[in-house]
């Protein structure tokens, strides 16, 4: 139950994110709404899940998922650029989570 708590962390911050950028420096109210209730939201489940989960554990996947769902998202919605040097650091983080997946059981 507590990485489902955090998977879901990870996906409002992915949403978060990705409504800040639609926000437009929450000059557009609807996406700023969402931005707002997606960190919230994220926040909320990542305190969930810190209560059975290291710190630095929960911290660090939250991040790094988080940073993978808007590197993803920004290629499909905003045609960021894909390049070698970008999909070795996902790589990287990947390693990263399923180490500390491993260690933290």
């Amino acid at each position: 139950m507590k990485w489902i708590m955090l998977i879901i962390a990870c996906l409002f911050e992915i949403g978060w994110a990705v409504s800040l950028k639609f926000a437009h420096g929450f000059t557009k109210p609807i996406p700023s709404i969402f931005t707002i209730v997606g960190m919230i939201a994220s926040f909320y489940f990542l305190s969930l899940a810190l209560k059975n989960l290291p710190l630095g554990t929960a911290y660090a996947t939250w991040t790094e998922i988080g940073t993978i769902g808007t590197v993803i998202l920004g290629v499909l919605l905003f045609k960021e650029p894909v390049t070698i040097t970008r999909l070795v650091c996902i790589y990287f983080i990947v390693i990263g989570i399923v180490g500390l997946k491993l260690v933290s059981r």
